[in-house]
């Protein structure tokens, strides 16, 4: 994370369904003219070709197409569809009479929410007529991949789950307030990674309720799929705990603002991922609890580090873990692990001899400090296990130890190469795991920009970054891409006055936009860094 750095539910399958689309392809003798095909053919950015076709998509014959209209245009959208099927046709604009309709009532919040927001009525499960939009969850396969078909005056969104169906509305969104409609023809899209995400540090700074909703309310119509919350640190612990009220800083959020938070992501298909970091920056747990604070054996103190030797210091956290879960119900859970003070001494056994001892009694007459923070980790982790979670810690959570290893299913959250004992992400990767790019020199945003940071910039992830990019600016080898989940922009709060809430939403947009780009589709991006944000001041 930093200190120094930072410091730094899926849809469901539904079984297919007679109408429009069946698998992705257009099952209707519509007149669909020519493909647009926007999938490379080499090594850079190709040419849109363009090409006239005498059957549909399925194979079928269709119609000569009309000198009517002229053929339709792929829609410029962020992130920018992956597969436009052009086509002659008026396309679909919003008119009165429209309708919103579903053809599963699993579908009725993506219903109602399109239809606030294009001005339509909302009609639930009736039959679609010309002007409306339809959405269906239909298929198998990618749960985030849809089809978007504007044909015959209207317009229907179809998808193997609902979180691919809701994608699919937030590119009609986009076509419709960037364009005035949609063009005519087909939108075949996925996303290329599959964990998408902004992470804000709320510890070290307070953000409003409101304004962590306004971000989420960007992020799903960006596309993205996860917040995360790092909302305990040595400067702060910011919600309202039940379990140990004591530890709570006079400003922080309410468990009911938290649940509107939560609600409002998992209708937007966001995962909200929460993280207590330990045994390393607890410093606002510790100072309400000072018995737990991690001293040397000339008694000086270490700040935000807890005494891993003291049983009571497991059972605080693990009381806050099964807290918080309760809290939080997404899938996800970070737990941290990174910049624990006691190994960045010269010689952690002879500084911390409780620590050493305690290594020892649980792992063997060889065993040191890295093993017994290893175990912590591990220990965390069989907590949140239990509670059926996909675990993250931070890269430099990950110690090279003899005696205790981190658990195989923990993922990677990779954030530096600048830490002491910090080892290449190839590390993680050839030894199977999977990992979470958090790349601390494209994709941190540390508020006043202390040591060496610089806020990013949109330009530079659009030009330079690439999820293989994980550590300083050289990307790891295309063998590892598929063991590469995403990426996350990271918002830390080192010197918290440093920007208002506001400003930091100002900040941010760009960079969140050029990232969900490059997570959304894997070839070099169409559209120059100019054009690209023309298209984001367009789109809002």
């Amino acid at each position: 994370m930093t200190g120094r750095r930072r410091q730094v539910p899926e849809g469901r399958t539904h079984a297919r369904r007679n109408g429009l689309l069946l698998g992705g392809a257009v099952v209707t003798a519509g007149a669909i003219a020519a493909a647009v095909t926007l999938w490379p053919s080499g090594g850079g950015a190709p040419p849109v070709r363009v090409g006239t076709s005498a059957t549909s998509p399925t194979g079928s014959p269709v119609p000569s197409p009309t000198a009517t209209y002229p053929l339709s245009q792929a829609p410029r959208t962020i992130p920018a569809v992956r597969e436009f099927t052009a086509a002659r046709g008026p396309g679909w604009r919003p008119a009165p009479g429209g309708r919103v309709v579903v053809d599963d009532a699993a579908l009725a919040d993506e219903g109602q929410l399109l239809a606030g927001e294009l001005g339509l009525a909302y009609a639930g499960q009736t039959g679609a007529r010309a002007g409306d939009v339809e959405l269906d969850v239909t298929g198998g396969g990618n749960q985030e991949s849809y089809v978007l078909t504007v044909q015959n005056g209207r317009v229907r969104i179809d998808g193997p789950g609902e979180a691919g169906v809701f994608y699919g509305t937030r590119t009609l969104k986009q076509e419709v307030h960037g364009g005035g409609a949609a063009p005519e023809g087909v939108v075949r899209d996925a996303p290329d990674k599959a964990r998408r995400g902004l992470m804000l540090d709320i510890a070290r700074k307070y953000y409003t309720a409101g304004w962590i909703e306004d971000r989420i309310r960007e992020l799903g119509d960006l596309k993205y799929n996860e917040i995360g919350l790092h909302f305990s640190d040595d400067q702060g612990f910011r919600i309202e705990s039940s379990s140990h009220p004591e530890i709570v800083s006079a400003q922080h959020l309410t468990k009911a603002e938290v649940k509107t938070i939560v609600d409002l992501a998992a209708g937007r298909h966001i995962n909200v991922v929460p993280e207590i970091d330990s045994p390393g920056h607890l410093g606002a747990v510790i100072a309400a609890h000072p018995d737990l604070q991690l001293r040397n054996a000339a008694g000086v103190a270490f700040r935000g580090a807890a005494d891993i030797s003291k049983p009571a210091a497991a059972k605080i956290v693990d009381d806050l873990l099964n807290e918080y879960a309760g809290v939080f119900p997404a899938p996800f859970w970070h737990l941290g692990g990174d910049e624990y003070l006691a190994l960045t001494v010269a010689n952690p056994s002879a500084s911390f001899p409780q620590l050493a001892a305690a290594a020892r009694a649980k792992y063997g007459p060889g065993a040191g400090v890295a093993d017994l923070a290893t175990g912590w980790l591990d220990d965390r982790a069989n907590v949140m296990r239990g509670h059926g979670r996909t675990m993250r810690a931070w890269n430099d959570g990950f110690y090279q130890t003899s005696a205790a290893q981190p658990a195989k299913d923990l993922q990677v959250a990779y954030w530096t190469g600048k830490e002491i004992g910090a080892r290449l992400p190839e590390a993680y990767l050839s030894a199977g795991r999977q990992l979470i790019n958090y790349n601390d020199e494209f994709l941190y945003y540390v508020l006043g920009q202390p040591q060496t940071f610089v806020y990013p910039t949109g330009q530079r992830i659009y030009e330079q970054w690439t999820p293989r990019v994980v550590r300083g600016t050289a990307a790891v080898p295309a063998r590892y891409d598929g063991q590469i989940l995403g990426g996350v922009f990271a918002v830390w709060g080192d010197r918290p006055n440093a920007q208002t809430q506001d400003q930091v939403a100002a900040g941010i947009r760009m960079p969140l936009r050029a990232l969900v780009q490059k997570l959304w589709d894997p070839r070099p991006p169409a559209l120059s860094w100019a054009q690209f944000r023309q298209s984001a001041d367009r789109l809002g």
